[in-house]
């Protein structure tokens, strides 16, 4: 009986293979089942489209900034124009992120914590900036704020009017930042602070704020991250004012309009650092943050 059974097993695992290569056989599926890794080829296939999509276009644009060599490179960077455009960038994307953190958090805590009807079509609206071109929230904006306002309030070719643009397209990540820590988090704490007697911003800031605090900051870097390189709901509304409302991304348009693709490679480059220092920031903030969760357990 026992001897048919295996011979069954041996035949179903096909002829020619030796009972010791498929008992390693059966570990290596089972190995596979626990831990879910794939093994060297599914990693060799991840990095291998890892580098053509990320790698090597990233490759290509440092190698064109740098083809005038250092000097070059600097002083595409350092033009008063490119400054200006830079500086304009960063200062309204930071405006954003902190508005976005202000606000992206109110909807989330009202999202979670709030009964309204429609609250499911709120919800849902929150995305849309996900799924709606950026061109086309640009237009929106134009046709309420520019020049022929139906309401009367004419941001065009201003820089209030590029913070609403920006904050329009990056509002989601603080939300869906915050909000599953939200539904997470425990309410039980809470109401034993308010039954000791603390009000609800005392309660706010000691027990909710301090669990909110890593999501809150991710949520506010990518929202930040998003805005630097941002074009497409800028492009209208903006107005393109050199040294006034014209965004690094606008500038770089320009200057491959104008035949410098070199300008615009390195001006690319500066955007691509600035976004990059901000992700590692946030990587190392939720690594620690990580550190700390596990250490008080």
């Amino acid at each position: 009986m026992t001897t048919s059974s295996n011979a069954g097993t041996a035949q179903a695992a096909g002829p020619g293979v030796s009972e010791p290569a498929r008992q390693q056989r059966r570990w290596n599926w089972s190995w596979l089942r626990v831990t879910g890794s794939v093994g060297p080829l599914g990693i060799a296939t991840a990095v291998l489209w890892l580098s053509i999509i990320v790698l090597l276009p990233l490759a290509a644009l440092t190698v064109t900034s740098f083809e005038d060599g250092w000097s070059g490179f600097w002083d595409a960077v350092t033009a008063p124009a490119a400054l200006d455009s830079l500086r304009i960038t960063v200062l309204v994307s930071v405006v954003v992120a902190v508005v976005n953190v202000v606000m992206g958090t109110l909807i989330a805590w009202v999202l979670v914590r709030d009964r309204f009807p429609g609250k499911g079509v709120v919800n849902a609206l929150i995305d849309l900036p996900f799924a709606l071109p950026t061109i086309v929230a640009s237009i929106v904006l134009l046709s309420l704020y520019g020049p022929q306002s139906p309401i009367d309030i004419h941001l065009n070719a201003t820089q209030p009017g590029l913070v609403v643009a920006l904050a329009f397209v990056t509002l989601p990540f603080v939300v869906r930042s915050v909000q599953p820590v939200l539904i997470e988090a425990d309410r039980e704490v809470e109401q034993a602070a308010l039954s000791l007697g603390a009000n609800n911003w005392t309660t706010f800031r000691r027990i909710v704020l301090p669990a909110l605090a890593p999501a809150i900051i991710s949520g506010g870097g990518l929202a930040f991250a998003r805005a630097i390189g941002e074009y497409g709901s800028v492009v209208l509304i903006g107005g393109a004012i050199p040294r006034k409302t014209e965004m690094a991304s606008q500038y770089i348009q320009k200057q491959i309009e104008i035949d410098r693709p070199v300008n615009a490679a390195a001006v690319s480059v500066a955007l691509l650092a600035i976004s990059f220092a901000t992700l590692l920031v946030l990587r190392l903030l939720a690594e620690r943050s990580a550190r700390k969760e596990q250490a008080t357990r």
